[in-house]
């Protein structure tokens, strides 16, 4: 699989990252996690700044969780919290129910993308094909 062309992102972009990337790369994903190793030697060389949802690391969680591996989901947890974690609020709310409304997004992707526009996010990384409608913001997949 073609890597993520992350190359267009300027040297300390802000990047949103959805759920999706974040379970491919850390569980090791014998295809796609080398999709978007990219996006992370680029953060841990320090020239990308990462974001995340409080509704991703419910999602990155729930595996370990419901595996039992409570030290796993810890580990996870502390990598997520590592980053810029945007909580859902209000304001977040309201404008996913807006972008829910005007791209047809579900509930989970509209609140990803009304937290990478919150923060002025340079791009959001997903791979989930619904974002492929969205304007106003650069989204990587």
């Amino acid at each position: 699989m073609e890597s993520l062309a992350t190359e267009p992102l300027a040297s300390g972009a802000l990047v949103l990252v959805d759920s999706a990337p974040l379970i491919y790369t850390l569980e090791g994903h014998p295809k796609l996690a080398a999709r978007f190793a990219s996006l992370f030697e680029r953060h841990a060389a320090g020239d990308l700044r990462l974001a995340v949802t409080t509704v991703s690391i419910a999602e990155v969680l729930t595996g370990p969780l419901k595996a039992g591996e409570e030290a796993l989901a810890k580990r996870y947890r502390a990598v997520l919290e590592s980053w810029i974690v945007v909580s859902l609020d209000a304001d977040i709310a309201e404008s996913a129910a807006r972008l829910r409304g005007s791209y047809g997004l579900k509930l989970p992707d509209a609140v990803q993308l009304a937290s990478a526009l919150s923060l002025n996010a340079a791009a959001l990384v997903t791979h989930d094909r619904d974002f492929f409608r969205v304007r106003g913001l650069r989204v990587l997949m």
